[in-house]
């Protein structure tokens, strides 16, 4: 974490179990002061310090009487969620970033559109003096570990990877400037999905996991490379998936019909399933369960709000519901054959979204444009 990293404490349980998969936002209030004080969440400067305030978070002062938390958040709202591979048994690992999402909130706030942009998607990422980098055309992913390296060898910086990912969004998006971003590792994925009693998912095919047996240990590495003996199936129906299958699941894109396509969607897909689960628990108004499940994401998520607190985010969205969110998969083809293979480009259909996400016409080009919906 930088020298700018911070600490602020949550007091909405929603942002810990949304936010740290991607929907800022979307279940009940429970008691404020009692989340205040027993548990903190980690926050930084994620975009950087040359990005201005977001216009989000620039609120008139305080009136009397106060205002509830998040008042003067007005949409529509851009926010960059980012899920990360790191190896913390390897403390120089360089983190990648596994999974990159842009939730698009409506104007409403209560309704929105959750895009994922392919990993190996060919970009150009902008030079970065902070960590040494140049600047070059490569896959999206590598961003966040260009922006992590420190330029005396020592731990990557996840905070300064994701300023650099942030930039690079932007320039191939076009949206200028995102009003909040938040950053999950493996772990904090795989304990909150445990910490909530697991997740209901309709599989919508029939997935081998390449690094796992049916008892959630890992295969036998074979001298040729890769692995074998038995591996964990998830076959096509509504399951129900603890943490460690859920993130296996949500990891394989390798024997898959569309590869790393297909589980972009069931990354989306697990989002959509976690938040309508939490949402018909008995969880959004038991304070201990809420406890259990912020100590079980711990340091594992990294919020930035710029400016804005994560309790103004998760009030502003408390009315964001998953029947009203929209899944869009951006179809795309790779860039070279073979040990020519160079990254993912999107066909016209997924760039010309794009531009309608900017323009704010999203909803329209989805209409007639039904083939970009994901189910979920």
């Amino acid at each position: 974490m930088t020298g700018q990293g911070r600490r602020r404490r949550l007091v909405l349980w929603c942002v810990a179990i949304v936010a740290a998969i991607g929907l800022l936002g979307g279940a009940a209030v429970v008691v404020e002061g009692y989340l205040e004080q027993r548990y903190p969440i980690s926050t930084a400067d994620l975009f950087g310090p040359s990005g201005p305030a977001s216009a989000a978070g620039g609120g008139t002062p305080t009136a009397s009487p106060t205002p509830r938390p998040g008042a003067d958040l007005k949409g529509p709202l851009d926010i960059l969620l980012v899920g990360i591979d790191t190896r913390e048994s390897v403390p120089d690992w360089q983190p990648n970033a596994d999974a990159i999402m842009i939730l698009r909130v409506d104007a409403d706030l209560k309704s929105g559109h959750l895009v994922a942009l392919p990993r190996d998607l060919l970009v150009d990422i902008p030079a970065f003096p902070a960590s040494g980098y140049r600047g070059g055309r490569n896959k999206i992913n590598a961003a966040m570990v260009y922006g992590s390296r420190q330029r005396d060898g020592g731990t990557p910086d996840v905070a300064r990877g994701f300023q650099l990912l942030a930039r690079t969004v932007s320039d191939y998006t076009g949206i200028d400037e995102f009003d909040a971003g938040a950053v999950l590792n493996f772990r904090g994925f795989r304990n909150l999905v445990d910490a909530v009693g697991g997740v209901d998912l309709h599989i919508d095919q029939r997935v081998a996991s390449i690094h796992l047996r049916p008892d959630g240990k890992l295969r036998t590495a074979s001298r040729s490379g890769g692995y074998t003996g038995p591996q964990m199936v998830y076959e096509p129906g509504l399951r129900h998936l603890n943490g460690w299958q859920a993130l296996d699941y949500a990891r394989q894109r390798y024997d898959l019909p569309n590869g790393a396509y297909d589980r972009q969607r069931h990354h989306q897909q697990l989002i959509k399933a976690l938040l309508r689960g939490v949402l018909t628990s008995s969880m959004a108004t038991n304070p201990l369960a809420v406890g259990q499940v912020l100590t079980a994401i711990g340091d594992a998520l990294v919020f930035d709000g710029r400016g804005q607190r994560p309790i103004d985010f998760a009030f502003a969205l408390s009315d964001l519901r998953p029947e009203n969110l929209t899944l869009v998969g951006l179809p795309g083809s790779g860039v070279g054959t073979g040990s020519g293979y160079r990254g993912e480009q999107l066909d016209e259909i997924g760039q010309r979204y794009l531009v309608e996400l900017r323009a704010g016409r999203e909803d329209e080009f989805v209409a007639a444009n039904p083939s970009l919906v994901l189910q979920g």
